[in-house]
């Protein structure tokens, strides 16, 4: 098993050192281990839940919900029968959520654009008629 410190893990992941603190403060990752001198080290699984709640933040779920959906994950990997049933029912939900999400944010880029075409339009034909 690999274990890399908050830097390389940082750097791996695309989040900065304090975020990553910031996230195990909220208990949603913690390091798999630390080093003889304190370092926190982490593992492969644990940059995949720092990747998944990468990907939750621009979406706007709140830290319970990425809590909530990282236990999910977690507890899908031994779950059986009608436990895993309603696990999966529940990550469906959060495939809903977070598709109305990307919906809504789309819409939003497009009415950005617009503003922003509308700005461009705007200021040519004021620059044209000086």
């Amino acid at each position: 098993m690999s274990l890399v410190q908050i830097g390389e893990a940082a750097e791996r992941v695309g989040l900065s050192i304090r975020t990553i603190r910031h996230y195990e403060e909220a208990g949603l990752v913690i390091p798999s281990a630390r080093s003889e001198g304190g370092f926190r080290l982490y593992t492969e699984p644990d940059l995949d839940r720092l990747r998944v709640i990468k990907r939750m933040k621009p979406l706007g779920f709140t830290l319970e919900e990425m809590r909530d959906l990282l236990n999910i994950i977690e507890a899908l990997e031994s779950a059986t029968g009608d436990a895993r049933t309603t696990l999966l029912d529940r990550l469906g939900a959060f495939h809903t959520a977070a598709e109305d999400r990307v919906r809504r944010l789309r819409e939003q880029l497009e009415m950005a654009e617009g503003f922003a075409h509308q700005m461009l339009t705007t200021f040519q034909a004021a620059a044209a008629s000086r």
